[in-house]
């Protein structure tokens, strides 16, 4: 069998096409500079506050990370909450777990309420640990969410964990049931038309050249054309432009891939992962998988860490099999029918962020917790700006740092160092 080098969320909906785009409005009370997550979710709040909104995309809309990536719908940071609290303190922390929590609740609540077909399912999630060290860490993680959040999982340990997962390279694992998972892209064009049933319009195709401050708020210079908006937010991801390079340069953009098999037998996969969790591992390369409703496997990682390219995502197919392999070795005669990459977008402290610089508005860095956060920080922005009230978000309490002695402009040269020294940390810890 050829590998597609193709979404397969593509391949279960009609993606946006070129055809008719709407036309930019000359003016509106809010342009938002990216139509994945996060711009959506705040449109659509916004729109349904009465405001006027503008989405901007310089592709399709969706076309980014947020139809691309494993619809992993989870609980947490990318750092846990331990290491934030020795960063932050303990009040920051609590709010912002609480708010990842509240997340899973906010794109439950949107499937429901909008009615989006999209195979929204709590089935949990199972975080796995690649050594016995990682497993002491679980169990340390595990006990310091119920001292402190009164947050319930379950440690899994390595003799049981083949109740959880058919593979006998890991040491134990952590069980959280609150999170979820769905098909990505048929979530976020359900996110997109409930957004234009609210009022906004959707640009796609209007690449942003330009923002420039003028007396009524900001000019926006897009390849489709101009229009004034009174305030802009941008939620551009690991796509953020130099259109807004304040930006641009506290933003890493790194690549993520993903392959998927064809339908595997229904014994067969049950064997793999019983209870259908969200699966990833313990390590900075880390690995993530999860079966579909039609018992593909879908398995992802940190193959390269550069955004995708064909080559890229040719090589990762390679070496995402042979992972997927290791893990799992009752999928060795087993054919791959999809690889394809996405980029995301993870700020330098690896911690979202979300507030105003140079007047400008943001919600950027969520660091593969896009899916849950992006939507809740989405909504939560949206409200903030319209109340007055960004300055008290929990996202805006803390420093948004670029490269140490500003020797980076968007141009991430130093990936393949922050690969290997990802890699080092591997093997040592």
């Amino acid at each position: 069998m050829t590998i597609k080098e193709k979404i397969f969320w593509h391949d279960t909906l009609e993606m946006p096409s070129d055809v008719a785009p709407n036309d930019l409005p000359p003016k509106v009370d809010m342009a938002v500079v990216g139509a994945g997550i996060p711009g959506l979710a705040a449109a659509y709040q916004m729109a349904k506050r009465g405001v006027s909104v503008a989405v901007l995309d310089a592709e399709t809309i969706g076309w980014g990370a947020s139809s691309r990536n494993g619809g992993m719908v989870l609980t947490g940071l990318k750092l846990d909450a331990e290491t934030v609290e020795k960063k932050y303190g303990s009040d920051l922390t609590r709010q912002l777990f609480e708010d990842s929590l509240a997340s899973i609740k906010t794109v439950e609540q949107i499937v429901s309420q909008e009615q989006i077909q999209c195979g929204f399912k709590r089935t949990g999630h199972l975080l796995v640990a690649n050594k016995p060290g990682h497993y002491v860490s679980l169990q340390h993680e595990a006990e310091w969410l119920a001292k402190h959040f009164n947050i319930e999982s379950r440690i899994i340990p390595r003799s049981k964990l083949q109740g959880e997962i058919g593979s006998d390279i890991y040491y134990g694992g952590l069980v959280d049931e609150l999170s979820a998972g769905l098909n990505p892209a048929q979530y976020v064009m359900g996110l997109a038309n409930a957004v234009e049933k609210a009022g906004a319009t959707l640009c796609p195709h209007a690449r942003l050249d330009q923002v420039k401050k003028i007396p009524e708020g900001y000019k926006l210079r897009t390849q489709r054309g101009e229009l004034v908006a009174s305030q802009v937010l941008v939620t551009t991801g690991g796509y953020t432009s130099t259109s807004t390079p304040q930006l641009r340069r506290r933003i890493i953009p790194i690549g993520s891939y993903i392959i998927a098999t064809q339908p595997l037998p229904q014994d067969l996969a049950h064997q793999l992962i019983p209870n259908n969790r969200m699966v990833f591992d313990y390590r900075h390369f880390l690995n993530y998988f999860r079966l579909l409703a039609d018992n593909r496997m879908i398995f992802g990682g940190r193959a390269a860490f550069f955004p995708e390219t064909k080559s890229t995502i040719r090589s990762s197919a390679d070496i995402l099999r042979k992972e997927m392999i290791h893990v799992f070795p009752q999928l060795k005669d087993v054919e791959v029918e999809y690889a394809w990459g996405g980029t995301l977008d993870f700020a330098f402290d690896q911690m979202p962020h979300a507030g105003q610089l140079d007047g400008i508005f943001y919600a950027l860095g969520f660091a593969g917790h896009g899916v849950a956060l992006g939507t809740h920080l989405g909504i939560r922005m949206a409200d903030a700006i319209l109340d007055g009230i960004v300055g008290e978000l929990p996202y805006n309490a803390y420093s948004f740092p670029t490269a140490p002695l500003g020797l980076y402009n968007g141009r991430p040269w130093f990936l393949p160092f922050i690969g290997l020294w990802h890699r080092i940390l591997d093997w040592l810890y």
